[in-house]
């Protein structure tokens, strides 16, 4: 306890007050985590978009360099997820998105009712819709990765046919752009979820009215 003109303040016990109505949502590794694999998975569809496409191709020309951009990025893209691994907050957060609870399936029947107010909505630190989009990720890029090594390396799988894996991994890029594209269409629309991944805080009552199971009022952290 320290005194100051009369005054009393006790040594970290008071939280910061620019902090009072906010709540930690994502540590500085989970942040780290997010950018570098959006940086990537941008740079990838980036480079993809540059070589099949044909205006953008003449436009952008170099094709030699776009290539080696797109197979490294491909490669590298899977690597801020494993060095996350290190950060216990991260694999916190994984086993959050790996657990489907009765809520979500709640979630889900909203949204296919188109019931959009958030009440309707209940949702742990995650909802359903991010947890659905985070398996689907981690599944299309590990199929893009081993399709585009057998594009890569052609002796790989002998019996697996490269026109087999040029047709997948090229179907698989567009769902993939489709779904991203969707993914940054929902962060646009919510300032908030973006200043949480900016800064690693968001807004208590934000936290409340959108992910009403998160915050842990009986000793569960959904």
């Amino acid at each position: 306890m320290t005194s100051t003109a009369g005054s009393t303040t006790p040594t970290g016990a008071a939280k910061r007050p620019e902090l009072a109505d906010r709540v930690r949502r994502f540590s500085a590794a989970e942040r780290l985590v997010h950018r570098a694999v959006a940086v990537l998975m941008l740079l990838c569809l980036a480079s993809a978009a540059c070589l099949y496409l044909g205006p953008l191709a003449q436009l952008v020309g170099r094709r030699p360099l776009v290539a080696a951009v797109h197979k490294w990025s491909g490669i590298l893209l899977p690597l801020p997820v494993l060095l996350g691994l290190l950060s216990a907050e991260f694999r916190a957060d994984l086993r959050r998105l790996n657990r489907f609870a009765p809520y979500d399936r709640e979630w889900l029947r909203a949204v296919r009712r188109r019931r959009a107010w958030p009440e309707a909505r209940p949702a742990g630190k995650f909802n359903a819709g991010q947890k659905l989009y985070a398996g689907w990720i981690a599944g299309a890029v590990l199929v893009m990765a081993f399709t585009g090594l057998l594009m890569w390396f052609k002796d790989l799988l002998p019996f697996v046919s490269r026109t087999s894996a040029i047709f997948v991994h090229d179907l698989l890029a567009w769902a993939i752009a489709f779904v991203v594209f969707g993914h940054l269409r929902k962060a646009v629309q919510d300032p908030e979820a973006r200043r949480g991944m900016r800064t690693g805080y968001v807004g208590r009552a934000w936290a409340e009215r959108h992910h009403s199971r998160w915050l842990p009022r009986d000793g569960s952290d959904g």
